[in-house]
């Protein structure tokens, strides 16, 4: 598993807001630090306007959690930032992890509105996570996403991630590659992600190479003799009328030495230069060679350019990808859904809000994906709670949570939990499967959506509906807070 240098520690165990250590000396102070816990994440809107979005994010998570432990240095720069009790610091000190975890997978398909990672176990621990896991997941389920929706517009064209330069700082450039990977990317640029993820590298050459020749055919004839497998870069002065008939030159003088894949553009009307380009090389002759483009691309861009019928093979998309540029968060939140009281029974809790859509839902909870039997397409996703069982053999009725009367009743189809056990009290029970599996998985999963819902342009809402159950729950617990807050304004 790839662990990445942090360069300001032993690890990340102190990779937390300040205020999840507070509330952890709070518990432990006053003797609830070992009461069991059950905190779930979710998300309230998908982002980019998406009708999906692409998890991922649960092997750094995974590498977080089996490195959790504070060092002697850790608690020295508590101990001298803090009031911390010597007790509480030897609390940490001695702290394992042994909480229950059940995620979705990564390459799963996951909703607004449902719980896709959750965690149980002593409340101490389980609260301290709650940053890390949120950095990773937010960010890594963006990018995934974003991937994803290029990808669908793409069709079957490669697509290469050049966006390194453009990440903010090295663990996102590196985890974000691997994310834009399982959305459906062919390779990147990043040569360290390459060699940590087994991700195909793929790269041509800057400007600064013709610039540093001060023509075209100087600099590609230079890098075809140090280079068996040249895309040589035609923008840097003109593309038509210099870039291109160089380029055509030294593959014609480097014949049978050299494998001329390609040239690249990087500015201009793409669609009108592209399709000249490809002009001048078919009548060189060269019908095989790929035309590269890249220059601030996203899904639209892609969706437009094609629209057009530009000549583009293969997609070089960088910025727009690894920042996730039109969705600056994922805004996924962690919240505590249920915990043991002091008779050592498990009480449901709520978050309740003025704002219909940040009411958290009560309740330990399992995610059902429900599908087709007959072409395996989904029908929606049934939150339950985790002792519920779905019988398949009969029907199911699925309603709406927020609107009851959009309801139907499902006959015919299979049920997949969608949250499986990561870990089982603190020992690790699943182990990811290699990167291309994961993308493989991904790809399915999306296959497996009707087409309205991964459309790009305003997506058909996905079914995400409670249960009877859960939903009685949830009604019940707002009247009975609402009730008790009314006792004691009385």
């Amino acid at each position: 598993m790839f662990v990445v240098a942090t360069q300001l520690g032993e690890g990340l165990t102190l990779h937390t807001d300040f205020y999840e250590l507070n509330m952890m000396n709070t518990f432990f102070e006053q003797g609830i630090s070992e009461r069991n816990a059950v905190f779930e994440v979710f998300f309230r809107d998908l982002p980019f306007g998406s009708g999906f979005a692409v998890f991922a994010g649960l092997e750094h998570v995974m590498d977080y959690l089996n490195h959790l432990k504070f060092s002697e240095d850790d608690l020295a720069y508590l101990q001298s930032q803090t009031d911390y009790s010597d007790a509480f610091i030897d609390y940490l000190r001695h702290l394992k992890f042994t909480c229950t975890v059940k995620s979705a997978l990564e390459g799963d398909l996951v909703f607004n509105n449902e719980p896709i990672w959750q965690i149980e176990g002593p409340l101490a621990q389980a609260q301290l996570v709650e940053t890390a896991v949120l950095n990773m997941i937010n960010y890594q389920t963006l990018v995934a996403t974003k991937a994803a929706r290029i990808r669908s517009v793409a069709g079957a064209d490669p697509l290469m991630e050049f966006g390194t330069r453009r990440a903010q700082e090295t663990a996102a450039a590196l985890w974000g590659t691997r994310a834009a990977y399982i959305g459906g990317f062919n390779a990147t640029s990043n040569v360290l992600a390459g060699k940590e993820f087994g991700i195909p590298i793929s790269g041509t050459h800057a400007h600064s190479l013709v610039q540093a020749y001060g023509n075209d055919y100087d600099a590609f004839k230079a890098y075809a003799r140090s280079n068996k497998d040249v895309v040589f870069l035609v923008d840097t002065y003109d593309t038509l009328r210099s870039g291109v008939p160089a380029a055509i030159k030294v593959a014609n003088e480097f014949k049978g030495k050299i494998n001329f894949l390609g040239v690249r553009i990087d500015s201009g009307d793409m669609a009108f230069i592209s399709k000249r380009v490809r002009q001048q090389l078919d009548d060189a002759g060269y019908e095989s060679a790929k035309i590269y483009a890249s220059n601030d691309l996203d899904e639209n861009t892609i969706q437009n350019l094609k629209m057009q019928g530009a000549k583009i093979d293969i997609w070089g998309v960088g910025t727009r990808l690894i920042t996730a540029y039109d969705q600056p968060a994922l805004g996924a939140v962690f919240k505590l859904v249920s915990i043991e009281d002091a008779a050592g029974k498990m009480r449901d809790t709520i978050k309740l809000s003025n704002n219909a859509e940040k009411v958290s839902t009560p309740g330990k909870k399992q995610v059902w994906r429900i599908t087709r039997q007959d072409d395996g397409k989904s029908e929606g996703d049934y939150v339950a709670l985790a002792d519920e069982t779905i019988d398949t053999q009969r029907s199911l009725y699925m309603f709406h949570p927020n609107f009851p009367y959009i309801n139907k009743t499902v006959k015919n189809f299979e049920a997949k939990p969608l949250l499986q056990t990561i870990y089982d009290k603190g020992q690790q029970v699943y182990h990811t499967p290699p990167l291309q599996e994961v993308q493989a998985y991904a790809t399915r999963s999306t296959n497996a959506l009707w087409d309205e819902y991964r459309r790009i342009l305003n997506p058909q809402d996905y079914p995400v509906d409670l249960s009877q159950r859960v939903w009685d729950n949830k009604m019940d617990l707002i009247k009975a807070v609402k009730s008790a807050v009314a006792d004691r304004e009385e």
